[in-house]
């Protein structure tokens, strides 16, 4: 049994779950079924958007994020594959960055405008 606080809606339901020897996993204490997908999400492939900040050709810092969640356990890794990473300005928001960062199928896309 694992214990945790969906962070879904500002709720922050306090939830259980419990995977069997089948791989079913069985939520209780959410109050919501978006709560039961994330504790299920969790125990089985937790995911998260990385969200950074790369260099640019101007010297000005890009903010930055992944397109899509990428596994949980990625996220270090794919940080530290930005720290060398130039933006090349201008730069338009949802423009890709970098693509298919860590073979994850995330792209890196650009979350502002920068000329």
């Amino acid at each position: 049994m694992v214990t945790m606080t969906c962070i879904v809606c500002p709720l922050g339901c306090t939830l259980s779950a419990e995977k069997d020897e089948n791989g079913n996993v069985t939520v209780t204490g959410n109050s919501c079924p978006r709560g039961a997908k994330y504790a299920e999400t969790e125990l089985t492939f937790p995911v998260r958007t990385l969200t950074s900040t790369v260099k640019t050709d101007k010297g000005t810092m890009l903010p930055i994020k992944t397109s899509a969640p990428i596994p949980k356990d990625k996220v270090r890794e794919a940080a530290n594959a930005l720290s060398g990473v130039v933006a090349k300005c201008p730069v338009s928001i949802g423009d890709v960055i970098v693509r298919d960062i860590l073979g994850t199928g995330s792209d890196i896309i650009a979350t502002r405008d920068m000329a």
